[in-house]
């Protein structure tokens, strides 16, 4: 029992420290961990995982970035006009240097620009931008990027890390990434040291940013133990381990994402050669029973490819066998099942039809795959675990739009982007859309689109992707936002 002298002494202990907490700055380092592998932060190339996502956002910017609400900001460029038909942008980039003292000019920028466009390599994300006709460099610091057609998005687009500008080798931050062992320690970039107008203090207004990436349990260890203040990356196959955070230790925060979360059909062989026996698979999911188990409020399940409601969007295509209750689209299902089991197709031995199906390791993905297991069981149909997408005859999907628009979901299935099966038809309707004369012409392509790649049965839509993130109550600079993206350098910036 303390005495009333001890206890004032406490007090004025407290107090004190207190007062200096209040008048300075805690400068100490954030710690975030990114749920994957410990290398991601470190990677080099096209095909990089979250972690490595993170660090390039950090460290090479574009002519725009997100801030944390997953609005587009200036980055490179300060300001900028859209012309009204909507086929030009015109973009002042800022005053200041690159990382290695040169000047931004129109004509580097230019360079870096058409470089970023080509290291897409015909992908998807370039999909997305082939309505990008001409850059055109500009008097001083201006370039103009030119449009075959309206491209309402084109400014998300730019805003992703892919679009960062490289000038000789190098990004203009607006952070650097040192390697500390298996840490990638960040730290904002000095504005004077780039060229631009220096900010009073800047070494008080900042903090250091540790990054690492760990398996999803153990980020959420690290985030238990008090060794991270953040985790970033969360998917559904480590989301039960979610129920271990409580409430004294942060808040668990789902990001209200759209996307592709389903099944890719990945051949076309044995059953899975008629569309309508894919359709049987597509049929048999109980999509609110598959989710149940993991508590996510709000979540709403699909049986379109497009989200639906996005801009847009028709309203022509409509929730798949609405008519129909489950037992009796398994029904159907099982009947067709048991034709294709006819003598003629039997496996060796009277064995029962078996599928192979890749999810993620993780416990989430085991309920999905217990859940999937009991729903192709009641149509006649095994599933085993691939431990290799390649070798799956189905493998999940699990992927965030970057922009709200029927084009990104097509441009993700399509033939060009070589994953699974695909429609030929649905990507002609796709480019035909490119060409369009008028919105309401494209729109409808692309409707005609969703609806080939409907009928073809080689995506089977659950619903929306699950994003969440671990954030203690301490922690600025965060919030959740439609793209499920979380930029390093607004958790660096200290309150005033």
């Amino acid at each position: 029992m303390l005495s009333k002298r001890q206890a004032l002494r406490v007090l004025a202990v407290l107090a004190a420290f207190t007062l200096s907490s209040c008048s300075g700055y805690d400068n100490s380092a954030l710690g975030v961990a990114v749920v994957g592998e410990p290398a991601d932060p470190f990677a080099k190339g096209g095909d990089l995982t979250q972690g490595g996502v993170l660090v390039r956002a950090s460290t090479v910017e574009g002519l725009v970035a997100f801030d944390d609400a997953g609005r587009v900001i200036p980055a490179l460029a300060d300001r900028w006009i859209v012309t009204d038909d909507g086929q030009s942008y015109i973009f002042r980039l800022r005053d200041g240097n690159w990382a290695n003292g040169d000047p931004i000019t129109a004509d580097t920028a230019k360079r870096a620009i058409s470089a970023a466009l080509k290291s897409l390599d015909g992908g998807p994300l370039a999909l997305d931008l082939a309505g990008i006709d001409e850059v055109r460099a500009m008097a001083g610091r201006v370039i103009e990027i030119r449009l075959t057609r309206p491209m309402p998005y084109l400014l998300q687009l730019l805003a992703q890390p892919e679009l960062g500008l490289l000038h000789k080798g190098r990004g203009t931050g607006p952070m650097e990434a040192v390697r500390s062992g298996a840490i990638a320690a960040l730290s904002a970039i000095d504005p004077a040291r780039l060229g631009m107008p220096p900010i009073e203090n800047w070494a008080e207004r900042t903090r250091q940013i540790q990054l690492r990436a760990l398996p999803g349990p153990s980020a959420v260890e690290a985030f238990n133990d008090g060794s991270v203040d953040l985790v970033l990356g969360g998917r559904i196959q480590d989301f039960l381990l979610t129920r271990s955070v409580g409430i004294l230790r942060g808040t668990i925060q789902l990001d209200p994402v759209v996307g592709l979360f389903g099944l890719h059909v990945m051949n076309d062989e044995g059953f899975l050669a008629e569309p309508a026996n894919r359709e049987a698979l597509a049929m048999a999911v109980d999509r609110d029973g598959l989710i149940s188990p993991f508590g996510v409020g709000g979540w709403v399940p699909t049986t379109r490819i497009v989200t639906p409601s996005l801009d847009g969007d028709l309203g022509t295509i409509g929730e798949r066998w609405g008519e129909q209750t489950l037992e009796q689209r398994r029904a159907v299902a099982a009947a067709r099942v048991r034709a294709w089991n006819a003598p003629s197709n039997a496996a060796p031995g009277g064995a029962a039809l078996r599928l192979r199906l890749w999810l993620p390791e993780g416990g989430g993905s085991t309920v999905l795959f217990n859940r999937l297991s009991t729903d192709f069981a009641a149509i006649g149909i095994g599933l085993d675990r691939a431990e290799d997408a390649g070798e799956a005859d189905l493998a999940l999907v699990d992927d965030v739009a970057r922009y709200p628009r029927a084009a990104w979901y097509l441009n993700r299935l399509s033939c060009h982007a070589g994953k699974g099966l695909c429609s030929e038809e649905a990507d002609a309707r796709v480019t035909e859309a490119g060409a369009a004369a008028t919105p309401a012409e494209r729109a409808a392509l692309l409707t005609e689109a969703e609806a080939e790649l409907t009928g073809s049965n080689v995506f089977i839509p659950f619903g929306t992707p699950i994003r969440w993130s671990l954030v203690r109550g301490s922690v600025d600079g965060f919030s959740v936002n439609a793209w499920g993206w979380h930029p390093l350098m607004p958790l660096a910036w200290l309150p005033k």
